[in-house]
């Protein structure tokens, strides 16, 4: 990158910008120490922008709860919460143990590398991440947490709306040409440094099931679940955009198994999102009372605050985050 180019007007066709690393890398567009990504452009002068969004008052958690989903895919262990009785005080603790990457979360930096090069956002090694608390998301804290304006993509809301048949829990992809109606149907409006959130109806769905069906997801073939295009279109279409973060409430944001005969490799969204850009992904989101909020106000963007867990050298972290009109 030229010293005199601005890191956030950047085109598609400059990537890589690091000639020595994985395609579609954007390392040592904050400079060659930088921690934030694309949190960067998290402004104070965004945030007072996105301060404009809250108008109401109302506000919406949108996390699940810790121990959901209750039996968990990908071979992770479940929530587990212990009281313990303070004797002889009439006090209680509560010890909890989870994997962060269990329900609602945020991925940092630190979570997934490029597999082909194994290394991590801006051209951390395994050893530089075993060794350190380089790229951890305690740093995201310390500047404020992920807090802007957030838009909500209501996918599973205008496909229904539009007769339009998807299932939350089959490998189904949404596709970029139906994002980009969404944006138009519900009159979207994104700036630089919005906080993207795309609802494909995974949590309502889960929420459905018997207790027997959620023993039995995690036992398929297949970790099976809907999610965007992992293709260059719809790459290129989140870069022209320049969101601070993108999530949804989906176990992986985009279609899931992200590897497959139904993805192109050269495309894999968490390899050129998370660890190419420096864009952090949000999965499992408890998108439903937003949703229902947005649709009977006509406002799909709100005033997002979310901040991670401090945790020094935090891969990823629960989001804590409420949307606020």
């Amino acid at each position: 990158m030229s010293a005199n180019q601005d890191p956030t007007s950047i085109p598609f066709e400059a990537l890589p910008l690091d000639p020595n690393g994985p395609p579609g890398n954007a390392w040592g567009r904050f400079g060659p120490n930088d921690e934030l990504g694309t949190l960067n452009l998290l402004t104070p002068e965004v945030i007072v922008e996105a301060a404009k969004e809250i108008k109401t008052g109302v506000r919406i958690s949108i996390d699940w709860l810790l121990s959901m989903p209750s039996f968990p895919s990908f071979n992770r262990n479940p929530f587990k919460q212990e009281l313990v009785l303070r004797h002889p005080n009439c006090v209680f603790d509560d010890i909890l143990t989870f994997n962060s990457q269990g329900s609602s979360q945020w991925d940092g930096f630190r979570h997934y590398a490029n597999q082909k090069a194994r290394k991590f956002y801006n051209g951390h090694t395994t050893e530089e991440i075993e060794s350190s608390d380089v790229i951890g998301l305690h740093t995201v804290v310390e500047h404020g947490g992920m807090t802007g304006r957030g838009v909500l993509l209501d996918f599973a809301d205008w496909a229904s709306t539009n007769s339009i048949s998807v299932s939350a829990l089959e490998s189904e992809a949404i596709t970029l040409e139906q994002i980009k109606q969404v944006v138009i149907d519900h009159k979207l409006e994104f700036r630089k440094g919005d906080i993207l959130l795309i609802r494909s109806g995974f949590t309502a769905a889960y929420n459905e099931l018997t207790e027997q069906q959620r023993r039995d997801m995690p036992n398929r073939p297949s970790p099976d679940f809907n999610g965007v295009e992992a293709t260059e279109g719809m790459l290129r279409w989140l870069w022209e955009h320049q969101f601070a973060a993108v999530g949804g409430d989906a176990p992986s944001f985009e279609r899931a198994p992200i590897r497959g005969s139904h993805a192109d490799p050269n495309f894999n969204l968490h390899e050129w999102v998370l660890a190419g850009w420096g864009t952090p992904i949000g999965e499992m989101f408890d998108l439903e009372k937003l949703s229902a909020h947005c649709k009977t106000t006509g406002r799909y963007s709100f005033f997002l605050s979310s901040m991670p867990l401090k945790v020094a050298g935090g891969v990823a972290s629960p989001p804590n985050a409420f949307a606020i009109f």
